[in-house]
């Protein structure tokens, strides 16, 4: 083989790699932040549920007081 194809071979392939190595990651990158929102979510639910307990329970003591 000629040597300039072998070189012109070698910088697609290396073109391809640093391509596809950026696209790994951005979704790594991609994957830790959702996996940080996921994280949040239980504490968020639970937040939000004992916010409305404890109107509920406050909305019932003033209407019985």
């Amino acid at each position: 083989m000629d040597l300039k194809l072998v070189e012109a071979e070698l910088a697609k392939m290396m073109a391809e790699t640093s391509k596809l190595n950026a696209e790994t990651a951005k979704l790594t990158d991609e994957r830790i932040k959702l996996s940080k929102e996921h994280t949040w979510m239980p504490f968020v639910w639970g937040v939000t549920v004992a916010t409305a307990l404890i109107g509920a329970t406050a909305a019932v003591v003033k209407l019985l007081h």
